[in-house]
């Protein structure tokens, strides 16, 4: 389990920012227990959202490189999907 994480719950659904590296495998570990959105920095400096599809974890890659996007964007993404 990832701890000490930072969430942006401005708005719905709250989403958790990932400590710069972290890896994909605590990631992952991380959703399937608790089932959180999470914002992942990628190693080339972008930004991508995990979450739990309640049988694996699914990424949605290209948020771009400014958090404050990326957070706006994946929340977007997650409304749309039925993913909140």
């Amino acid at each position: 389990m990832l701890e000490d994480l930072d969430f942006d719950d401005s708005d719905s659904p709250a989403i958790g920012l990932v400590a710069p590296g972290v890896t994909w495998t605590e990631v992952r570990d991380h959703i399937k227990i608790a089932h959180h959105h999470l914002l992942v920095q990628t190693d080339g400096g972008e930004y991508a959202g995990a979450y739990w599809t309640g049988s694996d974890m699914a990424v949605v890659p290209d948020l771009g490189s400014d958090a404050e996007l990326a957070i706006d964007e994946f929340r977007v993404f997650l409304q749309e999907h039925d993913e909140t």
